[in-house]
């Protein structure tokens, strides 16, 4: 129950419940249209628990009683109670109920607490529910990454919840009291970047103590004859007052016993203060304690629900202060008992994963209420499936698993956990040999992952894939997959009925998969197609050889080893005989990789399908206009179009990119017409011979599979080594060969190009490592390219205002080659050496300290080493020292050559300062991604990079290693649909339509992800801009304000996304009068994203002229010409001194000149602008009109102030001197300025204005329902359509 945390009554939002009734904020409740499916209206109902009173509760019909249990036990004044029963007219409440079906349940009914007597599962989750309400605001499990704990800083920055300054009434704003100073280190131009800012101290956290110790006793479990007693567990506590205690939990109640440390006398004391809950045994006991743990429940519940919800996946943080480590029986407990991830409602047993995950695949999907509840239960089984896979991965390497044959030698071993299976990423009995060996052993699990997402996406029914999750951990590969039922006791060869288990070599196939596997054959593109197997029959399948399928005990037809469902990259697969096309070619492809596994993305096999769609629709309509040319030869101009388009298509009918394809379309008069000609076309079944033959010569031209339609599909085998093909496809081998080149060649000619397009125009933005994999990764562009799209950086003619780009990519090369090295060199190590190998390896990669000197642990920790081989060793055992005796030249050499055989991209540097100093890298950036892509956690202080005396790191300042994993991500369909419709409608200028779809995608979202995820925080985020624009600035600051706190818990504190999160709250502030938070936001933004990518980035220039804009605003000028002047130089580097960003830039600063009374400075800088907005707008553009007024006032006010200089030299100080306006800026139009620059257009509007658009836009809706569309009034109010640019 993830969600039952906010409980309802006190937090700021009826916290979005499980089934999405309590959407935000309260107060709109009312004017929400909810989806009717889904929802039946909440009501309230009274609660009566003991020893307070009276209290209401909304609830929905939808919610299970256990709902309400949970709510209780988050209350402040009922949170110290877990045992217990919901009665109504004394009939118990059945917990698994839902409401809707109770009898006489209603509006007003009273329900009735009622104390339950305990047993031992129950005193247990009593214990652990009161630890957790005691460290309820300790960071140490976000610290520590367990329990999906995460962090958040932003209420630091708001000083609490923004929700209520923002809706206490607006005082005047007083601008005197802000204090406006940056810190030193953010200013415009610091050179120092230092690291404990990151995680700014949180008074909150200071532990307010309750307890100086709680855990189990030494007399656990109680004798036989204290069973009989009611005995169920003991407990020894010491107080803040330093008294020690020892308590009984008993089947009544929780009560004080005379034990002591050492003497056993389970008599209750006297007074023994018997009481149902520990909380009020606690209270009566010790005075400190009552009076700190009502104020720490005071301060919970003031939180915001967003700080401490659990995140469906596992964060971890990079950085962590020292904590202390206190006693703490529940984590005691959790880590011995090895708690195997089962629920607390579960308990004892391990679960059945594989049943689980595929059960609720099994679920119904014909109806709404029925796909929701059906991808709830499959995305909360992914995500505990996924945490119990990562802790089993980490149990394996550290050697708490016994292998399941443990004869091997450690490389072979498997190991079986928690019914989870785990291997090794080895190859293990040369089964990749042909393939590459470790490399491919390592290569084989992400695709196979990959394989297991796009089938499950795929989603058919009577199809299975197993939970697969792969974990890197200690430089080690895991894969965890669930197991299929039966499946160890029988031998592979006798199961599997579908592939082929040696590469190929004998094959088998099955009808019933053939079937299956043929739905799957169109989305994913796979073709179906005949091999040979070792008699030389043909078999006949539908996926790549290696797809085995095998039937479990429980019937189910699974399909697993998908490494190759997609098609090799021939780019990296030299074949002997093959070519590659000439674009290839010039780029030095084929290259030879480390294993022979690469194949192309999903994403690139859909962007290139699309394009050769286009260029059959094309084709089709060209040949069309031909033969109506023909037809009707009067039309004079028709034939010498045709004859134009036909060349421009033959001649790049390779090459198209599917923007230019759009451009043709436009140039071509008429083809718009043919296009839907062809698509009629194509749907039917074209029963006239010309037309018939138009599609054929379509088809071949592009390289369709049919003759009679368009249908695109790879056959995964082709280049499989081992595979053979019958004699009677050898045309259709033939097509298909053609067709991997061809989509090479698109990746290398296309794709490429148009990434480095987006980065130049800043439609696609790369901070850091990650955010520029991702954008690699949308365009189908494997992260192996990246050497090929930096030489394509290089060589841009707008080299320049790549940079950004260049410099971020190079990072990322090199901390990906220190990563590879870093796995090696990390499986040799044993653990008690980690901290030392991990901060020396650190050392030589970031330190200028050219000595560095790995320190082996002290001679009586290392086991004195015994003559014969010990073979069945743990994993993570290694013994060797050679890591210590790595230095950084020879590190640095490995990088380059890394950099080159792997990425062909060349260094030549021989030390980390050389590199800093020839791209420009800052030594924290290189040191946050190596250690996020590894799972470093580090000690946060300041590291000295630069001394060549001393290493920047000792052992001690290694904290932690953590797994990086990786899992399938499963979606909400139908909330997607939603969210993508509302952005539609949103672009299409129906603002009010757009929120209210995007309102149900909220609670869409929130019925199956829970409250925390990451396509939440990006629809939050729409909503507050929405609200924004829309004018109810509270409402934008409240959801904003959770898409910030949700980004910081899902993604990480300093993630590029969270940065930008926190520049539209600063906005958002501004508008709401909130000052000096505004500007802490902005600070803090600024902070981290010198941090992440350091200050020479587009991005900076916007963010520097937020900050400028304020400062400007409260009059702080020096500090804001800083700022503005900083975001001038870079608007100037990366969008061309000639960009219409540069000119606003210039107006900006003109501004400040001209309140500090500079005018000739001003003068200057609005002449730059007004020149870039006369050349690139002409003179009649209302800004280029705008620019040229605001020069003629400059004009006068310098001229005034040279008059009055003049009156002052000729009369001395008896001039009669004409005051002159220096103006402070309004906040009005600073506001204004500001939402030019972050791409926010308002129209000012009268009331009247609104009404008429309503008006309008209801129109234009019933008339589109009509299915007529008017042209719109030429000066209808305000055209939305271009004015509202939506990130």
């Amino acid at each position: 129950m993830v969600n039952g945390d906010g409980a309802h009554e006190h937090t700021k939002e009826g916290d979005s419940k499980q089934d999405g009734s309590g959407e935000a904020d309260g107060e709109e409740e009312s004017n929400e249209q909810e989806v009717i499916v889904i929802q039946d209206t909440g009501f309230t109902v009274k609660i009566q628990a003991p020893g307070i009173e009276l209290f209401d509760l909304q609830v929905s019909p939808q919610e299970m009683v256990q709902e309400i249990h949970q709510v209780l036990m988050d209350r402040e004044d009922t949170c110290h109670r877990t045992c217990f029963s919901l009665q109504l007219d004394g009939n118990v409440l059945d917990n698994f109920a839902e409401l809707k079906s109770i009898e006489g349940l209603q509006e007003g009914s009273l329900l009735k607490v009622v104390e339950e007597p305990y047993t031992v599962r129950e005193a247990r989750i009593h214990v652990r529910h009161i630890r957790d309400l005691l460290k309820s605001l300790d960071p140490s499990d976000a610290y520590n990454g367990v329990d999906c704990n995460s962090l958040s800083f932003l209420s630091i920055f708001t000083d609490g919840d923004l929700g209520d300054s923002g809706k206490r009434k607006k005082k005047g704003i007083e601008l005197e009291q802000i204090d406006c100073t940056p810190p030193e280190h953010i200013l415009p131009g610091s050179k120092e970047h230092p690291l404990v800012p990151l995680q700014p101290q949180n008074k909150d956290w200071k532990p307010m103590q309750c307890l100086k110790v709680l855990t189990m006793s030494g007399w656990n479990p109680p004798p036989g004859n204290r069973k009989m007693h009611g005995d169920l567990m003991y407990l020894y506590i010491v107080t803040v007052e330093e008294r020690h205690i020892s308590i009984t939990a008993s089947t009544r109640g929780f009560y004080l016993n005379q034990s002591t440390t050492y003497t056993f006398n389970p008599k209750p004391a006297n007074p023994s203060f018997l009481s149902h809950s520990l909380v009020e045994l606690l209270s009566q006991i010790s005075p400190a304690f009552k009076k700190n743990f009502t104020s720490l429940q005071k301060k919970r519940v003031q939180r915001h629900p967003f700080e401490r919800i659990a995140t469906p996946f596992q964060v971890y943080s990079w950085t962590a202060p020292q904590l202390d480590h206190a006693m703490d029986c529940v984590r005691a407990e959790d880590a011995y008992t090895s708690r195997l991830g089962y629920e607390e409602h579960i308990p004892g047993q391990t679960r059945d994963w594989n049943e689980e995950l595929q059960t609720t695949r099994e679920l119904p999907r014909k109806n709404l209420p029925e796909r929701l509840l059906r991808e709830r239960a499959i995305f909360k089984v992914h995500s505990d499936f996924a945490a119990a896979a990562t802790r089993g991965a980490m149990a394996v390497i550290d050697g708490n698993v016994m292998a399941i044959n443990p004869g091997e030698e450690t490389r072979m071993q498997m190991f079986i956990w928690n019914n989870i299976f785990f291997s090794l990423g080895f190859d293990v009995r040369d089964h990749y040999r042909e393939l590459g060996g470790d490399a491919a052993a390592h290569a084989a699990p992400t695709n196979d992952l990959n394989g297991v997402r796009a089938y499950g996406a795929v989603d058919v029914e009577g199809l299975y894939t197993l939970g697969t999750v792969v974990v890197d951990y200690r430089g080690y590969r895991v894969t965890a997959q669930s197991i299929i039922p039966g499946i160890l006791e029988r031998e592979q060869e006798q199961s599997v009925i579908y592939g082929s288990i040696d590469f190929g070599k004998t094959v088998v196939s099955h009808s019933k998969y053939l079937e299956l596997l043929e739905k799957t054959s169109r989305p994913l593109k796979v073709q179906r197609h005949s091999v040979l197997n070792e008699k030389n029959d043909e078999v006949e399948l539908c996926s790549s050889v290696e797809c085995k399928g095998i039937i479990g005990n429980d019937g189910r037809h699974y399909i697993l080893d998908l490494l190759r469902t997609f098609p090799p990259d021939l780019n990296f697969l030299p074949v002997d005989g093959e070519e590659l096309p000439p674009e290839c070619q010039r780029q030095g492809f084929p290259c030879q990789h480390r294993h022979r596994l690469a194949c192309l993305r999903q994403e690139l096999i859909e962007a290139f399908v699309e394009h050769r769609y286009l260029l059959f629709m094309k084709m089709a309509a060209l040949q069309l206009m031909q033969q109506k040319a023909t037809k009707d030869s009067n039309k004079a101009d028709t034939p010498a179009i045709t004859e134009t388009s036909e060349t421009s298509v033959e001649s790049s009918a390779d090459t198209i990119h599917p923007l230019e394809a759009k451009k043709l379309e436009e140039n071509i008069p008429g083809l718009a017409r043919a296009k839907e000609l062809a698509e009629t076309l194509v749907g039917e079944d074209a029963s006239d011979p010309k037309s018939r033959e138009v599609v054929l010569n379509a088809c071949k031209a592009v390289g369709s599979i049919s003759n009679a339609s368009f249908d695109i599909r790879f056959n995964p085998d082709i280049f499989s080594p081992g595979v053979r093909f019958p004699d009677h496809s050898t045309d259709d081998i033939q097509k298909q060969k053609q067709l991997f080149k061809d989509a090479a060649a698109f990746l290398v000619s296309c794709q490429i190009p148009s990434l480095v397009k987006d980065c130049l125009d800043h439609s696609a933005l790369p901070m850091d490592g990650a955010t520029l994999t991702e954008a690699l990764h949308q365009r189908g562009i494997n992260v192996r390219y990246l050497g090929t799209v930096l030489e394509f950086v290089e060589k841009t003619p707008a080299r320049a205002q790549l940079g950004h780009v260049y410099r971020i990519g190079v990072s990322e090369l090199i901390t990906r080659c220190a990563k590879h090295i870093f796995k090696t060199y990390l499986q040799g190590v044993e653990l008690s050496a980690l901290s030392a190998a991990v901060s020396h390896f650190l050392n030589c990669f970031l330190s200028s300290f050219p000595e560095a000197v790995g320190h082996l642990p002290p001679d009586e920790l290392v086991s004195r080493r015994k003559s014969r081989k010990r073979r069945n060793r743990v994993p993570g055992g290694g013994d060797n020292t050679t890591w210590a005796s790595l230095t950084p030249s020879e590190l640095w050499k490995n990088i380059s050559s890394e950099a080159q055989s792997y990425y062909h991209f060349s260094i030549q540097c021989e030390s980390v300062d050389q590199v800093v100093e020839k791209y420009g890298f800052q030594k924290i950036t290189l040191l946050r991604e190596i250690s996020v892509k590894t799972g470093i956690q580090i000690l946060i202080k300041e590291y000295n990079f630069d001394s060549r005396h001393k290493p920047a790191f000792t052992e001690e300042d290694i904290l932690n290693i953590f797994p990086v994993v990786k899992h399938v991500n499963p979606k909400a369909s139908d909330a997607f649909h939603f969210f993508q419709s509302g952005q539609a409608k949103v672009q299409q200028g129906f603002l009010k339509e757009g929120c209210e779809l995007i309102n149900e995608a909220l609670n869409l979202f929130n019925n199956v992800y829970g409250a925390m995820h990451v396509e939440i925080c990006a629809c939050l985020r729409l909503l507050a801009r929405l609200n924004y624009i829309m004018g109810d600035h509270p409402e934008a600051l409240s959801n904003q304000q959770k898409a910030v706190l949700m980004s910081e818990r899902v993604l990480g504190i300093e993630h590029p996304n969270t940065i930008q999160e926190y520049m539209h709250l600063a906005l958002y502030c501004f508008a709401n009068g909130q000052l000096s938070t505004a500007l802490k936001l902005l600070y803090r933004a600024r902070y981290l994203m010198l941090l992440v990518c350091g200050e020479d980035h587009p991005e900076m220039a916007l963010l520097d002229s937020n900050i400028g804009l304020v400062l400007h605003g409260v009059m702080e000028y020096d500090l804001s010409l800083r700022f503005l002047e900083n975001a001038l130089t870079i608007n100037t580097k990366y969008h061309g001194p000639r960009s219409l960003k540069v000119a606003l830039s210039h107006h900006l600063v003109a501004r400040v000149y001209e309140s500090k009374a500079e005018f000739r400075s001003a003068l200057q800088h609005e002449k730059e602008g007004y020149t870039i907005y006369k050349n690139q707008m002409g003179e009649a553009h209302e800004k280029t009109k705008e620019s040229s007024e605001y020069l003629k006032y400059l004009t006068q006010q310098a001229v005034a102030l040279q008059r009055t200089m003049n009156e002052i030299y000729k009369n001395g100080s008896n001039a009669s001197i004409m005051p002159l306006k220096f103006t402070a800026p309004s906040m009005a139009s600073v506001l204004e300025q500001l939402n030019i620059i972050n791409g926010i257009i308002f129209i000012p509007l009268s009331q009247k204005d609104l009404e008429n658009l309503k008006a309008e836009v209801q129109r234009r809706q019933q008339l589109q329902e009509l299915g007529r569309s008017e042209e719109p009034i030429e000066d209808s109010p305000l055209e939305l359509e271009d004015k509202i640019p939506i990130d």
